[in-house]
């Protein structure tokens, strides 16, 4: 074995055999344990961490070479605890390996080798000559030269050290799927297959408590080492057979208290298990014939069990109560860690509906629509506050809203479906982008006051929010923007362009940083394409912000106008974010059609008496060329003549009359220059006032108001 690296020489092998020798000091109490003691405990065989390590060697640090075919080039494992490791230059690294673990750390230092991404620190076995097992933290690092290969650094494990990598490595992910697995790979130091199975309540999110044995249900939700495994038997994400469910809950729940178990041998099992399908369910092959059940105890009173841990080991290599011991501690110590993903999975479900509720599910005859919702990943703080949202508004025109709000997680959830709910109301009821803008910022300022927000441990300030209302007539967008990134605009000959809008600080900023938001007008003729998104979709540590939006931009250009927007949508966000990042990935495309110009038509007329009569005249013509039924006729004239005579009597300036036919009615709008708001009381039978907007109201299936920057308009809609 060559141990003696050169003075001049960087490599991470280099590197790790120096540190051998400084950090890793001989003799004292570690030696007097002695090399005979070493190898009187590795006759036993037995692959737990206290291999060698329980007195403890003075060095438990070694370093294997590998070139790029994985071969060994060169070693340094000089400590007497790597005694019996045949490693070999010129053999195989995996020849080192048991032989179910091959598929697996193959794939891993192939995969640094590709990525030049170290692999850090994860338990692993390693086979002695003599067929005895050593437990080891095994790190892959890449060479400082590709060609060169990789350095393999191992740590010989002791009881106390294996505690605490565990217990570590388990707590890095909230996740509850990797949290299971973390905990599955640590309790393989003690045997050659472990699983973990959980309370199927548990590996949903949902409140797990006391219930009745017959209705437990567990999950497999961790299984180690990745091998292929018999048939019949289950694997992660498989419900275990109730039989195998109702005997573990049993078995780990003697004398109504959890408690962990161990069946030693093949004969045991067989009695205990009994059916041929649970023991096909369960058992892992023919050479693990011993199972230790450890229970996952929340503590509490009563204690609640989320699940088993099982280990399965060789009958030749019994657990002792020292073992056992050892188990229970490593559980107990990381139950929590359990716990806490599933908490965080239940929090990410509820996030999660909430989030797609608010998706926009179609689109109408005048727009098309499409979205795409990309949560972060399951590790990170939690589901974020983005949200699109897109509607019919009641006067024909349709609704484009894109939110951003701080923070994720169940605070962030609840205050962007306050806002979406509130900016739907307020859009709906006629309010302009900027003026809904002003609403949300007041409710995001209220609610980060002591009492609602900031008591609560989540504040909203800095949100985000942008506004677009699609007019299928006049074929403009009319957008206002809160702090938000801009919409792009793709033009009908595939031009595309992030729409200039004015910065504003966001929702509920300070009172001396608060501006007036902007109503911005864009042309978008039918087969434009407007791009409504957050900030994960174009954010990128590697790139500037503009170059994200430009990359959006470029990517939404090549939407052609006979694509499936749906899938436009997606292939623009596999594009830009193709893996799941810590933020969540949101766009809205909307593809333009508006309204044929034979299905509009509009007039300007002067507010004068006879006004109404020469609406009626002009109206009467149209209708009879587009084949009216002589009853809707009727009710449309009776309509216009009753609001051009309201606004002749309340307003001022000229008088708008437009009328379209959508779908299976018809919309009227009369626009004026007055701004008060035409209110329908309960006049009586004499009474002049209020009489038209009774009549309207009973002519029509739905009417309203919306505010201009001249003025009203009045629509009003008639089924046809």
């Amino acid at each position: 074995m060559d141990s003696t690296p050169s003075a001049s020489s960087s490599s991470p092998f280099d590197l790790v055999s120096s540190a051998l020798g400084r950090y890793f000091p001989s003799g004292g109490a570690a030696a007097a344990a002695g090399p005979a003691d070493a190898r009187d405990d590795r006759a036993t065989g037995r692959p737990v961490p206290g291999d060698a390590a329980a007195g403890g060697q003075e060095r438990i640090l070694g370093a294997i070479n590998l070139d790029r075919d994985l071969r060994i080039t060169r070693c340094n494992l000089d400590a007497p605890v790597f005694a019996g490791l045949d490693a070999v230059a010129g053999s195989p690294f995996v020849d080192l390996l048991p032989p179910g673990d091959v598929p697996t750390v193959t794939r891993r230092l192939r995969q640094v080798l590709e990525s030049g991404e170290a692999h850090v620190a994860r338990i692993q076995r390693l086979r002695r000559g003599d067929g005895s097992e050593l437990v080891v933290s095994l790190s892959i690092l890449p060479a400082a030269v590709p060609q060169e290969g990789l350095t393999v650094s191992v740590i010989a494990m002791a009881r106390r050290l294996h505690l605490y990598a565990a217990e570590t490595a388990i707590g890095t992910s909230l996740d509850i799927g990797e949290t299971a697995q973390s905990l599955a790979e640590s309790l393989l130091a003690w045997g050659d297959v472990a699983a973990v199975d959980l309370d199927f309540a548990v590996w949903t999110g949902e409140g797990v408590t006391e219930r009745a044995q017959r209705r437990i249900r567990l999950r497999r939700a961790a299984l180690v080492p990745d091998r292929a495994w018999p048939e019949g038997y289950v694997t992660p994400g498989d419900d275990l057979p109730g039989d195998a469910s109702r005997l573990l809950a049993l078995a780990v729940r003697r004398a109504d208290a959890p408690q962990a178990i161990v069946i030693p041998d093949g004969a045991a099992v067989e009695r205990v298990l009994g059916s041929p399908r649970v023991r096909r369910a369960l058992v892992p092959g023919d050479r693990s014939a011993g199972v230790a059940c450890i229970p996952l105890v929340l503590d509490g009173a009563p204690p609640v069990v989320l699940g088993v841990a099982e280990v399965w080991r060789r009958a030749d290599c019994p657990f002792r109560d020292s073992e056992l011991f050892d188990l229970q501690e490593l559980v107990a110590r990381t139950v929590h860690h359990v716990d806490l993903a599933r908490q965080h999975q239940r929090e990410h479900t509820q996030v999660l509906a909430l989030q797609r509720r608010l998706l926009p599910r179609t689109g109408g005859d005048t727009i098309e629509i499409a979205s795409v919702y990309q949560p972060a990943t399951p590790d990170s703080a939690g589901v974020g506050g983005d949200w699109v949202n897109s509607f019919p508004l009641p006067d024909g025109r349709t609704a484009l809203v894109v939110g951003d709000v701080v923070g994720h997680g169940l605070g962030a959830a609840a205050t962007m479906g306050q806002l979406s709910m509130e900016a739907r109301a307020l859009l709906s009821a006629g309010l302009a982008p900027d003026e809904v803008l002003e609403h949300l910022d007041e409710t995001v300022t209220l609610l980060d006051d002591t009492e609602s927000g900031l008591a609560a441990g989540y504040s909203a300030l800095g949100s985000t929010c942008c506004i677009a209302l699609y007019d299928p007539v006049s074929y403009h967008l009319a957008l206002s923007s809160a702090g938000h990134l801009p919409p792009v605009l793709v033009s009908p000959d595939g031009h595309a362009v992030p729409l200039v809008v004015r910065p504003h600080p966001g929702l509920g900023a300070e009172f001396a940083l608060r501006e007036p938001f902007d109503v911005h007008t864009f042309g978008a003729p039918p087969d434009s394409l407007l791009a409504l998104y957050t900030d994960g979709l174009v954010e990128d540590p590697a790139v500037s912000i503009d170059e994200g939006i430009a990359r959006l931009a470029d990517a939404v250009s090549a939407v052609h106008p006979w694509d499936g927007l749906q899938q436009a949508a997606r292939q623009v966000v596999s594009a830009l974010a193709p893996v799941h990042q810590r933020d969540d990935v949101t766009l809205l495309l909307a593809r333009m059609i508006g309204y044929r110009k034979g299905d509009t038509a509009t007039w300007r007329l002067p507010a004068r008496d006879d006004a109404p009569a020469r609406a009626r005249a002009q109206v009467s013509a149209l209708l009879r060329r587009w084949g009216t039924r002589d009853d809707t006729r009727d009710t449309v004239l009776l309509l216009v003549s009753e609001l051009v005579t309201n606004a002749v009597r309340f307003a001022t300036g000229p008088i708008t009359v437009r009328l379209i036919r959508a779908g299976h009615g018809l919309l009227c709008e009369v626009g004026d220059t007055g701004n008060g708001r035409p209110r329908l009381g309960r006049g009586g039978l004499l009474d002049d006032d209020g009489r038209g907007l009774q009549t309207v109201h009973r002519l029509t299936t739905r009417w309203g108001v919306r505010w201009t920057d001249t003025g009203k308009v009045v629509w009003a809609d008639v089924a046809r």
